[in-house]
């Protein structure tokens, strides 16, 4: 095995020193590739170690006389897949904004609606997103993530790149099994190459994307190697040297993979406070809020107008819970606004399957005493338990609602007591930014 990695490295340097010395300079000397992001701003990646280069280098000086097209890194699909898909979410937008038109679905003044839209909150970045720049934008924050920790980047792209997680399951089980084969046997030549056209590399590990990325941030190299038998040489990813030290590390960033869980984009509750008014109970919803298309958008506004004549039919209960049922399933997200004790309004955004330990949370961090008990009451006078593990939609707040918040009453009974005295319910960030409701 020794001498299997000590002719790599012979090769290496004689090829280095011979045809192939003006192509290593050129690689030791390129600059680190710049990605290009949605915004226009310009972030630096890491270029290959001058190790990967030299042994580039030398893998092309071996075969320069069985010239071959040039085959597409990973890093540079994945470039090219970003740009596919802003590409293809500006014109899904485009299409979305002439599906609309073309279905004469009445389009609301933005002013007049009661929130102007549905926004999202990138964890990795801290930006604020529509609902179809989310998913184009973290996949751009992870890969600028290699910069500063490929592992982690790596282990966020196979997470997150990849909807079917079971081909994500078992790609992780067999870049797991490499490594332990690896970790048991550290100077066994043939557990530190993987041949690319392996058919289990092929079928299980390289249709995940991330696989290759998360494979390189461990240390292994692309090299061309002869194979018994064949004329043409064929890649390999290879371990090159290993150390106690490295062989630790390789376990830790195992677990890491397997610990590893996509990366989404949080909803954006967009807390509002409004002075007290008599339009409390008006909302005007923005078509993110349904789920619906433009065309079925315009046949609910049609049947509005039968509305009327169909509660006055007689209906038994079974018939009006599935109704119910059905109604609740349009919409996507839920706005929800509580009427404080002085009159003054709450607002917040939710997702319509959001548990009502949730909404209780909200309130909480939105008030300045929040450590006290309080309770939350829906229309038609149903109080709200916040230990209950209940979806806002089933407990008909979607697609809007007004509540009603009140303090124990024997808790403030003891603050009054007490003599103490907090004029201001909410917090001062959200005081400065109060507004009239219109």
């Amino acid at each position: 095995m020794k001498k299997f990695f000590d002719d790599i490295k012979k090769d290496i340097k004689f090829k280095s020193a011979g045809p192939g010395k003006k192509l290593t300079e050129e690689a030791s000397s390129a600059k680190p590739e710049v990605v290009q992001s949605s915004s226009g701003t310009k972030h630096n990646r890491h270029a290959p170690t001058k190790g990967s280069q030299m042994a580039g280098a030398a893998a092309l000086a071996r075969i320069e006389q069985h010239p071959r097209p040039k085959v597409q890194t990973s890093q540079d699909a994945i470039r090219n897949q970003v740009k596919r898909e802003l590409e293809a979410a500006a014109l899904a937008d485009k299409e979305k904004e002439e599906t609309a038109e073309g279905s004469k679905v009445p389009v609301k003044d933005p002013a007049c609606l009661s929130v102007s839209g549905v926004y999202f909150t990138c964890p990795l970045t801290g930006a604020t997103l529509t609902k179809s720049e989310r998913e184009v934008h973290i996949k751009e924050a992870i890969l600028m993530r290699f910069e500063e920790d490929a592992v982690e980047a790596s282990v966020m792209m196979v997470h997150t790149f990849n909807k079917d997680r079971e081909k994500v399951k078992a790609a992780v089980e067999i870049i797991s099994k490499y490594i332990e084969n690896i970790c048991k046997n550290p100077t066994e030549e043939k557990y530190r190459k993987i041949k690319l056209s392996n058919k289990v590399y092929q079928e299980k590990v390289r249709c995940v994307e991330g696989s290759r990325e998360f494979l390189e941030a461990l240390s292994f190299t692309s090299i061309m190697l002869p194979v018994e038998g064949q004329e043409e040489d064929e890649e390999f990813l290879v371990l090159l040297e290993h150390s106690p030290d490295g062989l630790e590390l390789m376990k830790e960033s195992r677990d890491r993979l397997h610990r590893g869980e996509p990366v989404r984009a949080q909803l954006d509750r967009q807390p509002q406070a409004f002075r007290s008014s008599p339009n409390a109970q008006r909302f005007e919803l923005p078509v993110e809020f349904y789920n619906l298309t433009a065309e079925e958008l315009k046949k609910e506004q049609q049947q509005r107008s039968e509305l009327v004549d169909k509660n006055a039919m007689l209906r038994t209960k079974v018939m009006r819970e599935k109704e119910e049922q059905r109604e609740r399933r349009k919409y996507n997200y839920t706005l929800l606004r509580i009427r404080l004790p002085d009159g003054s309004l709450l607002q917040g955004t939710f997702y319509a399957w959001d548990r009502l330990p949730v909404l209780f949370a909200f309130v909480r961090e939105s008030l300045v005493d929040g450590w006290q008990p309080f309770e939350l009451i829906a229309p038609g006078s149903q109080k709200l338990k916040e230990t209950e593990e209940v979806a806002l939609a089933e407990c008909n707040l979607v697609p809007a609602a007004l509540l009603t918040f009140a303090w124990d009453a024997a808790v403030q009974a003891d603050v009054a007591a007490a003599g103490a005295t907090n004029p201001a319910l909410l917090k001062p960030e959200l005081l400065e930014t109060i507004r009239t409701l219109s």
